[in-house]
């Protein structure tokens, strides 16, 4: 624990001493360009400000194209000011260039804290969303097990009634009788139709008559 807060700790110092020290390397180069009162110690905290903001956009994952351009461009100006306070430029002999770097930085800055600020992710597609609750209505409902095919036969149609005369029943059940006698099995019906020399239709209500209840 002791070590971990000691980590921290020199971290914390360290950043505080480099925060300062860049702070007031871009305060001399404001206030050697013109830039005197109040105004020089606002630098400093604009490019500062456009940094952190850079950094915070890149770590949330959002705009980081965006972000990177910005956190570039703050950094260039913090590093510039560092390495021109180093005895590279006259500071009591601002050239031109800085002078109307150091005045058009507030338009700049302005400008990347707008987009960094207003700029927002693209929302994504909904189709993905739809896709997954479709996928999870079919888990959520199994298929029907599908069912064989059963083939049923076409119904015969009903035929009408034959009328068929009572002497001709009587007759019938002689030859009926007469096969069972002989053959010891019911007459069928394409025999009695034979016998009888009657169509179908008929021989088959004959058949019908003869045929004793609950056979």
């Amino acid at each position: 624990m002791r070590a971990l807060l000691a980590r921290v700790d020199a971290v914390l110092i360290q950043a505080v001493i480099a925060a300062a020290l860049s702070f007031a390397h871009l305060h001399d180069i404001a206030s050697a360009a013109g830039q005197d009162g109040w105004k020089a110690w606002a630098y400093p905290i604009s490019v500062d400000l456009l940094l952190v903001a850079a950094w915070r956009r890149m770590r949330s994952g959002e705009a980081k194209a965006a972000g990177w351009c910005w956190f570039v461009i703050a950094l260039t100006a913090s590093l510039g000011a560092n390495v021109a306070t180093a005895g590279l430029l006259d500071m009591d002999q601002t050239p031109a260039w800085l002078r109307i770097l150091v005045a058009g930085w507030p338009a700049v800055a302005f400008l990347g804290g707008t987009l960094l600020a207003h700029t927002t992710p693209k929302p994504q597609a909904d189709t993905d969303v739809e896709v997954i609750e479709d996928q999870d209505d079919d888990e959520a409902a199994p298929e029907a097990p599908a069912q064989p095919a059963i083939e049923t036969a076409p119904e015969r149609p009903v035929q009408p009634a034959v009328p068929v005369p009572a002497a001709l029943v009587a007759h019938a059940r002689k030859v009926a009788a007469d096969h069972h006698t002989r053959t010891g099995t019911l007459i069928d019906t394409p025999t009695l139709r034979a016998r009888l020399g009657v169509p179908a239709p008929m021989a088959e209500a004959i058949a019908a008559q003869l045929t004793p209840a609950g056979s």
